[in-house]
């Protein structure tokens, strides 16, 4: 048995009962149950239908996600998340370089290496060489003035943790930023690199080894087996390409707002709906949602 979920950005609120009826009908669905009216509906199917591909397409171009899971086990145990543009709405590392004066430059940088165009721990190495000399107080400040959380993480978080759940933020960013940012959504624990500094300003290094690509797959494995758990147990949740190892390892795998090469090779992926698509693609009703 499988679960297909139809999912729409809260902001835009526009499934409708005629569009979700006619998917179940389409493809001999069970019925229809809504989790949040006109946000998020779901259905049973016995089979992964053949045209879903095709469907799916369809409805992104309604700005509508659609996803399929099997039924069994779709509620996790724990969360992996990726930090920047996952959990937060920036590059912690480009809102650096802006006050640095080297934005564009490590922008650019950035863009191709989260499209898996460059090899991600060179990248880092280079964009971070060019923060040399900056104040690690900039740190503070960036957070203060320039960092957002996304939209839905607090009550995802919060509502997985309800529910017995277990939150590691786990980044290729900076502790410096993963301590605020997992404190304030109330994640148990995060993983990032460290940004080296002496004598209050950035050296341009980074403590190795540095956590990427593989890191991230090794910090799913570790946290699933001290929980006596598998990566069955997981939902993980990224944008960029040092996050698709993981992505595809977990349980339920989710590509949010991702880039094109990791939205193409995520098992589901979220283009539209925020971060509380991932309680829907669980079943969690938005009765069920706890505030952070």
């Amino acid at each position: 048995m499988f679960t297909v979920s139809l999912i729409a950005s809260p902001l835009r609120a526009n499934l409708t009962e005629a569009v979700a009826q006619d998917l179940a009908r389409r493809w001999d669905g069970g019925p229809l149950r809504w989790l949040n009216p006109a946000v998020a509906a779901e259905f049973d199917v016995v089979a992964r239908p053949a045209d879903f591909d095709a469907a799916r397409t369809d409805l992104n171009d309604q700005t509508l996600d659609l996803a399929i899971q099997p039924t069994d086990g779709r509620r996790k145990k724990i969360l992996l998340a990726d930090m920047d543009s996952t959990m937060i709405g920036q590059e912690c590392i480009d809102e650096l370089a802006h006050v640095a004066g080297v934005g564009p430059r490590v922008a650019a940088i950035t863009a191709r290496a989260m499209n898996g165009e460059l090899d991600f721990n060179g990248a880092l190495t280079e964009r971070v060489s060019l923060l040399t000399g900056l104040r690690d107080s900039v740190i503070a400040e960036v957070l203060a003035s320039r960092i957002t959380m996304a939209p839905g993480g607090a009550e995802l978080v919060a509502t997985m943790r309800a529910h017995g759940g277990y939150a590691a933020l786990v980044s290729g960013g900076f502790t410096a930023f993963t301590e605020s940012v997992a404190d304030r959504l109330g994640f148990d624990e995060h993983r990032a690199n460290t940004l080296l500094a002496q004598g209050g300003l950035l050296t341009g290094r980074v403590a190795l080894p540095i956590l990427g690509r593989e890191a991230k797959v090794e910090a799913l494995v570790q946290i699933a087996h001290a929980r006596g758990l598998t990566p069955a147990d997981v939902i993980a949740v990224g944008d960029g390409a040092n996050d698709l190892d993981m992505i595809q390892l977990a349980g339920t795998g989710v590509a949010l707002h991702a880039k094109p090469s990791v939205a193409a090779q995520a098992p589901v992926r979220i283009d539209h709906g925020d971060l509380t698509a991932l309680l829907y693609l669980q079943g969690y009703s938005v009765r069920d949602f706890v505030t952070g």
